[in-house]
């Protein structure tokens, strides 16, 4: 005789909620991506209506309202990419958190853009294609429309794809692929495109090399001291000293180059002057900080907390003060064009462009930003404070000395560079540093370690410090950056010049 079946229980209340609970857990995992993309497509709809409400009654109207969107869909790749290496190796080296970046990152940069960025940009950006060459009228509407998709398009695969690229090498490459397609190879600028090709290796190889000489010297004069704490009491000051130097002198030369017209003798003079004033204050600081701090490396962190958060906010400021006009710059273009400038003029950019490209930024930080910040700062080697003030230092300095040299540099190529070329000098240093040797041989009582570590393909690959697949991959996205974005602007402008002109 076949037994009853066991009376199931009822469900008891706790075990609904569970349930329930767990399924909105499970809904929100899903739809957390699309929150950010619905919550941009309202930034560009905003977008779109308060361009209405400043140019409704120009003539050309619908094709300014169109850019305007397309301007804020660049500016929040903008945002989302370039951004990133202001505050990846602060928030890598957990000298602040990823809200803060975020925050202290979009204040500084809306208003570097609003009051700092390109009161006057070219409409033909960079001087990539000669003026003289290019159609007018609605035809020159249509390139810097076709400019303006294809590299915000070609930004945003960049940052799917976990990739940090040059948001400037972008909107030229797109400019030039639409400028050929609508004027020919002989409208190209050759000597202005091979200024730029260079960039591509020299910004990234003098950003690794300074940050590498820089923690080389923290190593040689701090780490490795018997006082580790009175070091850097005494080379703190110097290094915080040096960061404010460069970067008064960047903001002045560069940051503020719209605003003001300094000359590079004077902006170093300047940063010069902040130099001697930033260690007469600095020094007092650093004596209160360092106070009742043990004698080991752990303690040095705390002492570079500080100056790594204003150089993310300096960083976020001079960006926003540049970068801004790869968005603004070809939609002032659009606007006065449609309205009848010509172009060998500059183009005075209206405040509520600017207005669109500095949210722009900002929005697509907010919304897109952190995984490109944890690529820069977690992802390609490890950082902790002092690693990541070295990338912080690098940057300003390369800049500042490619200036000097009149190369066009990537601020991107040089801080993400700045960070392989810490992980590859604490590669190198690993292995060869007879310091660090023989600690290893100290705890693991193997002699002949510095001889397996030479001769053994496994050890060499388990301490590998730099992330091959993120260096690769980078490194591959940098080199197509141009012909990729000239390449589908060129296509752009194909089908838009055949459906309106």
């Amino acid at each position: 005789m076949a037994k009853p079946r066991p009376r199931l229980e009822k469900p008891t209340l706790d075990e609904y909620l569970d349930k329930v609970t767990l399924a909105e857990q499970a809904t929100q995992h899903v739809l957390k991506p699309w929150a950010g993309v619905g919550l941009g497509l309202l930034f560009l709809i905003v977008s779109m209506i308060f361009a209405a409400a400043y140019v409704s009654e120009q003539p050309g109207y619908l094709i300014i309202i169109a850019a305007a969107a397309i301007a804020g869909y660049m500016a929040m790749n903008i945002g989302a990419n370039d951004v990133t290496n202001n505050v990846g190796a602060a928030v890598g080296s957990r000298a602040m958190t990823m809200t803060a970046a975020l925050v202290i990152a979009a204040i500084f940069e809306v208003t570097g853009a609003v009051f700092a960025g390109g009161r006057v940009v070219s409409t033909i950006e960079a001087g990539i294609v000669d003026a003289a060459q290019m159609p007018a009228g609605p035809p020159f509407v249509w390139v810097m429309m076709a400019a303006l998709m294809s590299a915000a398009v070609w930004i945003n695969i960049a940052t799917w794809s976990g990739a940090p690229i040059s948001t400037t090498h972008s909107i030229v490459g797109s400019i030039l692929g639409a400028g050929v397609a609508a004027a020919g190879f002989s409208a190209v600028h050759w000597a202005s495109l091979a200024g730029i090709t260079a960039s591509w290796m020299v910004s990234p190889i003098l950003g690794g090399g300074i940050a590498a000489l820089l923690l080389a010297f923290i190593k040689t004069f701090i780490i490795y001291r018997e006082d580790k704490i009175d070091a850097a009491i005494f080379w703190t000051p110097v290094l915080i000293a040096t960061m404010t130097g460069a970067f008064a002198a960047y903001l002045a030369v560069i940051g503020l180059e719209k605003v003001v017209d300094v000359s590079l003798v004077n902006g170093i003079l300047i940063g010069l002057a902040v130099f001697i004033l930033t260690i007469a204050a600095a020094r007092p600081w650093i004596v209160r900080q360092a106070q009742g701090l043990d004698n080991r490396n752990q303690s040095l962190r705390k002492l570079f907390r500080m100056p790594l958060i204003l150089s993310a906010a300096l960083l976020s400021f001079a960006h926003g003060a540049n970068d801004v006009s790869n968005a603004v710059g070809p939609l002032s273009a659009i606007v006065a064009t449609v309205n009848g400038a010509s172009l060998y003029k500059t183009a005075e950019v209206p405040l509520w462009v600017m207005l669109i490209g500095a949210f722009g930024i900002s929005c697509g930080l907010l919304l897109f930003g952190p995984k490109l910040i944890r690529v820069v700062g977690e992802e390609i080697t490890k950082l902790n404070p002092m690693r990541a003030y070295c990338v912080a230092l690098a940057t300003a300095i390369t800049v500042i000395l490619a200036t000097s040299l009149g190369l066009p540099v990537s601020t991107t190529h040089t801080a993400v560079g700045a960070v392989f070329g810490i992980g590859f000098f604490r590669e190198w240093f690993t292995r060869n540093s007879k310091r660090r040797l023989e600690y290893v041989r100290q705890k693991t009582g193997h002699m002949d370690f510095e001889r397996r570590v030479a001769h053994s393909p496994e050890e060499l690959h388990r301490r590998r410090l730099v992330r091959r697949s993120h260096f690769m991959t980078i490194v591959a996205a940098w080199i197509i950056t141009v012909p990729f974005s000239a390449l589908l602007s060129a296509v752009v402008y194909s089908i838009l010049a055949a459906l309106f002109i």
